[in-house]
């Protein structure tokens, strides 16, 4: 009998930033997450943590002490009534993958965000990584558009499939309430 292992969430400090960017080169590496072209150090990672409003955070998700993953919060533009909306991601290492850790990490990011008061949160993910576009599918976001060409990677246009998730409760049960009566009126 394998022994339970528990997942536990934390906001990161620097003792995990070396960690961190050793997940996020795995991705970088990999051409299939983040238009990001050169590795990040430690030092990278605290100096975009220092840029952070009192509306971003940066997680990490750890397994029996283990840094297996991290998650962000970043807000979606600088310009103030753009303050609801922000833009969500989670990089696992590749060992943690395909097991639902990523999934429920994404939902605890997404209970933060709700915590923090954000109404609509966006995700940029690579057209070609269908994985990834089918598990925020699954977290309720829906796909808002394809960019065509927005981003050159490697010596080649790569298109981004935008998705968002709406989270103002009056609004879901409004929607609740419609789809009620729709399937009444059939």
């Amino acid at each position: 009998m394998q022994p339970i292992m528990t997942e536990q969430y934390a906001i990161a400090t620097s003792d995990d930033y070396a960690r961190i960017a050793q997940i996020y080169n795995e991705h970088i590496e990999s051409n299939l997450t983040t238009m990001v072209e050169r590795y990040y150090t430690a030092a990278d990672i605290k100096n975009w943590v220092d840029q952070f409003n009192d509306r971003e955070q940066l997680y990490v998700v750890s397994i029996d002490g283990q840094l297996i993953g991290w998650g962000i919060i970043k807000r979606y533009s600088d310009r103030a009534g753009y303050r609801y909306a922000a833009e969500t991601s989670v990089f696992l290492a590749e060992q943690a993958t395909g097991k639902g850790i990523g999934t429920r990490f994404k939902q605890y990011i997404i209970n933060q965000c709700r915590a923090m008061n954000y109404h609509h949160l966006v995700a940029k993910i690579f057209n070609s990584n269908r994985r990834s576009i089918a598990y925020n599918l699954a977290l309720g976001y829906e796909i808002v558009g394809v960019q065509k060409e927005v981003g050159f990677k490697n010596g080649q246009w790569e298109d981004i499939c935008i998705m968002r998730g709406e989270y103002n409760p009056y609004l879901q049960k409004k929607e609740s309430l419609r789809s009620m009566l729709r399937s009444l009126m059939r």
